[in-house]
């Protein structure tokens, strides 16, 4: 089918996902379009791929409303281009958060030890008004031990 009215409109192929629950209800519905070929060999593993495609983008989305970053709050108000710097900022902190928590040991275990939350960001910026470490790691690390210190 034609993905738009128009004469040069790509041809695309389109496909749904219903998954019921043994009582036959509906737990999950979905569909898909796709450029490749949808043959009876094909359909369950796109139907994986575009499935796993949803939860990815699903979790990215559920994490910057519900977690720190509070997409969902910031964006309703002010003018277009503010919106659009936070929205930036608000990205480029989940990408730092990100490639921190995966690369950097001791930013993991500070926060494992304190939890992923806004919390973990302020108890960080309070900790860093009143307390000078001599660098970064020196800081994770302090973070860390401390939340592992039995009280």
């Amino acid at each position: 089918m034609p993905l738009r009215g128009t004469e040069d409109s790509i041809i695309v192929n389109w496909f749904s996902v219903e998954i019921l629950n043994a009582s036959g209800k509906r737990t999950y519905y979905n569909s898909f379009v796709t450029d490749l070929a949808i043959t009876s060999a094909t359909v369950a593993e796109f139907a994986a791929c575009g499935r796993a495609r949803w939860k990815i983008e699903n979790g990215t989305f559920n994490v910057l409303k519900n977690n720190e970053y509070n997409l969902e709050h910031n964006f309703g108000h002010g003018k277009k281009t503010l919106s659009n710097v936070l929205v930036t900022l608000n990205l480029l902190a989940f990408g730092f958060h990100t490639a921190a928590y995966l690369g950097i040991i001791a930013w993991r275990a500070a926060a494992i030890a304190r939890g992923l939350t806004y919390r973990f960001f302020e108890h960080l910026r309070t900790i860093t008004t009143f307390v000078v470490f001599k660098d970064w790691t020196h800081l994770l690390q302090s973070i860390a031990e401390v939340a592992l210190r039995p009280p």
